[in-house]
């Protein structure tokens, strides 16, 4: 328990960053009207693609006997390639609606 709090003490700048990330992120997001919010969102799923690169390279560079480490790059992988993929159909459903039917 010493050692938590002590790493909650050490990392107090970083606790406050995220924090405050998460209540502009909420304003930011609730301010957009309704009618933007799912190309902002599907825009904004398809810049997960960073979040690939990171896994795969953190998956490259960490040791063959780190599996916890392994286990998570990988599901970063594959719920990033998710995220960036529904980022993608969504986008193309919603400018199937736009297109002038024959």
């Amino acid at each position: 328990m010493e050692q938590i709090l002590l790493f909650f003490g050490d990392n107090r700048e970083i606790f406050y960053f995220v924090i405050l990330s998460v209540f502009v992120g909420i304003e930011v997001i609730g301010g957009v009207p309704t009618v933007l919010h799912t190309p902002l969102m599907s825009g904004a799923n398809a810049i997960h693609g960073v979040v690939v690169v990171g896994a795969i390279h953190v998956m490259l560079n960490v040791g063959n006997d780190n599996y916890l480490a392994l286990i998570l790059g990988f599901l970063a992988v594959v719920l990033g390639t998710l995220n960036v993929v529904g980022g993608f159909v969504v986008t193309d459903r919603m400018l199937e609606m736009f297109k002038k039917k024959k």
